[in-house]
């Protein structure tokens, strides 16, 4: 049970009605993390936009996943590795093995993916003062000072829904379950 209210499109605060319709609409369901955050109709703008703008940076579609991944798995929100794993599955096609390694904290088959999860964790650390050598050996893997930034624009996307839910303790829908 969420500590928090689960706003319906119905209970939610008029300003968040709109955005919760649509979001349904879109997925067929009604996310509980958007049913949280829509307790501060701020957050779940917030959440939307910063969305809409993580997925136009230069980091692959596989990339922003491992960013997701890392960072739900990271700071304990099983809700957010849970979703992410569904779109891993179902939209990207992830290849399984690194869908685990990921979900685990395990190193990533892959050299250039696994600076990425190194480099996710690193800012997570240490709060973005990351070392030289952290930094020299993510774009030593052919990632750019632009995708350095763009990690931290991901993992500031993580940090919401991540807290979010675990301020909440939302309960996994159970359109989700099957990937918790």
């Amino acid at each position: 049970m969420s500590r928090l209210a689960i706003q319906t499109v119905e209970s939610a605060p008029a300003e968040a009605k709109a955005r919760l319709d649509a979001a349904q609409k879109s997925s067929g369901f009604l996310p509980n993390l958007l049913g949280v955050l829509a307790n501060a109709p701020t957050a779940l703008e917030t959440y939307q936009t910063v969305s809409a703008i993580n997925a136009r940076t230069s980091l692959s579609a596989t990339e922003r996943e491992v960013v997701q991944i890392t960072a739900a798995t990271r700071n304990g929100c099983g809700f957010c590795v849970a979703g992410h794993t569904a779109i891993a599955r179902k939209k990207i096609q992830m290849p399984e093995e690194l869908l685990i390694a990921l979900r685990g904290t395990k190193a990533l088959t892959d050299p250039r993916l696994n600076a990425l999860a190194l480099f996710t964790l690193a800012i997570i650390e240490h709060k973005g003062r990351v070392s030289d050598d952290e930094l020299q050996g993510f774009l030593a893997a052919g990632y750019t000072q632009a995708s350095a930034l763009e990690v931290v624009l991901g993992v500031s996307l993580a940090t919401l829904c991540n807290y979010a839910n675990n301020l909440a303790q939302t309960p996994i829908n159970t359109e989700l379950e099957a990937f918790a």
